[in-house]
């Protein structure tokens, strides 16, 4: 039988790798434990990442909020810094499958599943999150646009894993809005999701920011729709012509769980959908 391997510390971890090159890497395991189970191959070495310092705490660091990868998703959605400063990310962790689920899978697992339905991602993109990458030569940065590839692809090299993600604390307190939708109320994978960012100013919209998830290969964006929103009121007129771009941008696919047209005319919808929230308090704090 292959180990079980935790590191508590970078030493640690870097001796396991050079010693078990094949091993993979392992943190609430929700993902990759039923992907092995399925090849019904015999589990390669494990390394737990559970233990190891500086991935599993959520700091402010500066202006940022810095990110342990393997903090779990119920820790990302509860933990006070996040819920204060990055109410967008709180509301996509919290929509991740059930509480047991949320308890066990963590951020950084999220991450490098790397799927086009991953209900973190799209607030990722918009936050501009940074990811630091170890290995055995350091430490090294790269944007979520460089990180993620494709659906299930990362830029991860062999014995590199995510340490750390790092946010910017968004300015000027934008409104904050994430919303999926799945084939039930709740434990669904997103047939099409929408996080927005949106900044006011005396009642026009000075700056859009929206990223749509599980509709194309991976997070779209579109600056068109974004384009359709600055200097005017958030109101149904523009949301509306914002929504026409929005589903030019999507390139969804049709499988066991929506068509292409399906989710195309859900991206748009999910757009217009934001002038219910216009007046809602989206700044900060959840409740």
């Amino acid at each position: 039988m292959n180990p079980v391997l935790f590191p508590r510390t970078k030493e640690m971890l870097l001796s396991m790798v050079k010693a078990y090159p094949e091993a993979r890497f392992m943190a609430g395991g929700t993902d990759l434990l039923v992907a092995l189970r399925q090849k019904q191959k015999a589990l390669p070495p494990l390394i737990g990442l559970e233990r190891m310092e500086g991935m599993g705490d959520i700091l402010k660091e500066g202006e940022e909020i810095s990110i342990g990868a393997a903090c779990t998703l119920k820790e990302v959605a509860s933990h006070p810094l996040t819920r204060q400063h990055l109410p967008l990310l709180c509301q996509g962790a919290a929509s991740v499958g059930g509480p047991a689920l949320r308890n066990m899978a963590t951020l950084g697992g999220n991450l490098c599943t790397a799927s086009p339905a991953g209900d973190t991602l799209p607030a990722l993109f918009l936050l501009d999150a940074r990811l630091d990458l170890l290995s055995e030569t350091g430490l090294h940065t790269l944007s979520m646009e460089a990180f993620i590839t494709g659906p299930g692809r990362t830029a991860l090299l062999p014995g590199e894993l995510l340490h750390r993600i790092r946010i910017p604390i968004p300015q000027n307190a934008p409104i904050q809005h994430f919303e999926k939708v799945g084939n039930r109320n709740a434990m669904a994978i997103a047939v099409a999701s929408l996080a927005a960012l949106i900044r006011m100013e005396q009642g026009l919209v000075a700056e859009a920011r929206l990223a749509w998830g599980s509709v194309g290969p991976k997070v779209i964006r579109s600056s068109e729709a974004e384009a359709a929103l600055v200097g005017k009121p958030l109101r149904e007129e523009s949301l509306k012509e914002a929504a026409f771009y929005a589903g030019k941008a999507v390139q969804p696919i049709s499988d066991i769980r929506a068509s292409a047209d399906y989710r195309k005319t859900v991206s748009a919808s999910l757009l217009q959908r934001l002038i219910l929230y216009r007046d809602s308090d989206c700044r900060g704090e959840q409740s």
